[in-house]
């Protein structure tokens, strides 16, 4: 056991990795675990109960039963099934009652979307397809700020692209911005070729001989004019909604107010479609006191690039909305989160309680998060009572407020396992091997919650992958009927 332990923290492939971890559950016990339906943790006797009424009308070739049967109710976490403690107890997977359910219900799924009969017709069905991905919600990827361990994010990215499970909706913080620009400016190609360690080493040696030439040696520190040669190197010039339109996925970027009175804002295709991504990465990656706060800039009705809300600038996301889950919610429909968090003020201190056991340990955990919170919340009231006329106290205090009230963690986290970094060396340029370690620590963090991912977000994708179909046909649907319509209309008139 602890020969194969060590072995799946070295594997250096996910089909490696997965390998290992099947042979670990044989040893373990676990494999025997995942065959039993029975345990506490979920409502079994329900999902087994639904499992065989879908194959009942499958095998009867009953559609109307079987579309019934679905409307009852399509949701990630029927019968407590979408648990992430339900993935904690073997190293793969989980209970194959629960990996059956899903892959039946995606089976359902693509049989009535390719049924040739009208029972259900079309538009039943189409309804229908509209209704349950309204109701069972979409995924989303958060990445949060890290500085250099931001670099962690390109190994999670890396590992759910192989899979084919990278979300279409994505927000980035900071450091996770500047990822989140990379996936929305690529297609799926291109990523597949940008993100390999060799292609990144390239461009990462190219601004470490630009770093030498300009940085002392006892200041490496990347400077704000680094940064930006960075962010240019890496992000094409282009607005949130030309990169939409290029690889159609939901880019969205946090940047925090560098003054008391402004608010927080979440940038993207919808609410800032003209705005310039590069622009809305230098923003989100200006840390208080290091880099200067930015003025955003967008495309104005002649292509040229004009200030945006040009009285305003906005500094570092993560200080104020890391990870932006309610936008996300409102905006996309999103109601499920995957989380890659490298953010250093709090890394040491998260930890994944969806899949802890409850204890005094965690009890206690909890109720000092809850203290430090509230205790916050009476030193940002005696700040702005106080030192209303000093705005720099003032500002300072709502970062901390602001910093100390967020939630970091999601439904799926993807944690670093080693939490502490040398902080003299967050905002400095890496070698390529520390790169390769990063995005290899990242992908081996990923590699334990692919099946957990695949199965929550099976069903939404295939909802997805059919409302694109269907929709399709309904426009090519009414297209013909216009056309027919219009047909028509000349004859009727002859005979009136």
């Amino acid at each position: 056991m602890k020969k194969l332990e060590n072995k799946l923290k070295l594997a250096s492939s996910y089909q490696e990795w997965q390998a290992l971890a099947k042979e670990h559950d044989r040893c373990s016990g676990r494999e025997h675990w995942k065959k039993v339906d029975k345990t506490s943790l979920y409502d079994y006797a329900s999902i087994r109960s639904r499992l065989e009424r879908l194959r009942y009308f499958r095998e009867n070739n009953d559609n109307i039963g079987l579309l019934f049967s679905l409307n009852e109710g399509i949701h990630g976490n029927m019968g407590g099934m979408g648990k992430p403690v339900l993935y904690a107890r073997a190293k793969f997977g989980t209970k194959q009652l629960i990996h059956d359910y899903v892959n039946s219900i995606r089976d359902a799924l693509d049989h009535l979307a390719q049924l040739d009969s009208e029972f259900p017709s079309f538009i039943e069905r189409l309804d229908f397809f509209r209704r349950a991905n309204k109701c069972y919600g979409k995924s989303a990827l958060m990445l949060s700020g890290g500085a250099v361990l931001g670099n962690f994010h390109i190994g999670v990215v890396k590992a759910l692209i192989e899979q084919d499970l990278l979300p279409d909706v994505i927000s980035g913080a900071s450091a996770g911005s500047l990822i989140a620009a990379v996936l929305g400016t690529r297609t799926d190609e291109e990523l597949k070729e940008f993100l390999t360690a060799d292609n990144l080493g390239k461009l990462l040696l190219a601004e470490a001989e630009l770093a030498n030439g300009r940085m002392s040696n006892s200041s490496p520190r990347i400077n704000h004019q680094l940064l930006k040669e960075k962010i240019a190197k890496l992000i094409p010039d282009v607005t949130f909604q030309e990169a939409f339109e290029r690889t159609g996925r939901h880019i969205n970027i946090s940047i925090s107010p560098s003054d008391v009175h402004q608010t927080s804002r979440l940038l993207n295709a919808i609410a800032s479609p003209n705005v310039y991504i590069r622009k809305a990465v230098l923003a989100s990656c200006a840390v208080p006191g290091i880099y200067p706060p930015v003025m955003l800039e967008a495309k104005n009705v002649h292509g040229h690039p004009q200030p945006y809300l040009a009285t305003r600038r906005w500094i570092d996301g993560s200080v104020s909305d890391d990870l932006p889950a309610k936008r996300l919610g409102r905006l996309y429909g999103v109601n499920h989160f995957i989380v890659s968090q490298t953010n250093p003020i709090v890394l040491w201190a998260v930890r994944d309680t969806k899949i802890e056991n409850s204890g005094l340990v965690s009890a206690m955990r909890q109720l000092g998060g809850r203290s430090i919170k509230e205790l916050s919340k009476v030193g940002s009231s005696v700040a702005r009572k106080y030192f209303k006329n000093s705005p720099r106290v003032r500002r300072m205090t709502n970062i901390a407020y602001s910093v100390i009230n967020q939630e970091y963690t999601g439904d799926i986290n993807i944690i670093p396992r080693y939490r502490f970094f040398d902080p003299r060396k967050l905002l400095t340029e890496i070698t390529p091997d520390e790169l390769q370690y990063f995005i290899a620590e990242g992908e081996r963090a990923t590699w334990p919650k692919i099946e957990m991912i695949r199965a929550s977000t099976t069903i939404s994708r295939k909802l997805a992958e059919i409302l694109e179909d269907y929709e399709a046909e309904e426009l090519n649907r009414l297209s013909q009927s216009h056309h027919h319509l219009g047909a028509e209309m000349p004859r009727k008139s002859l005979r009136a």
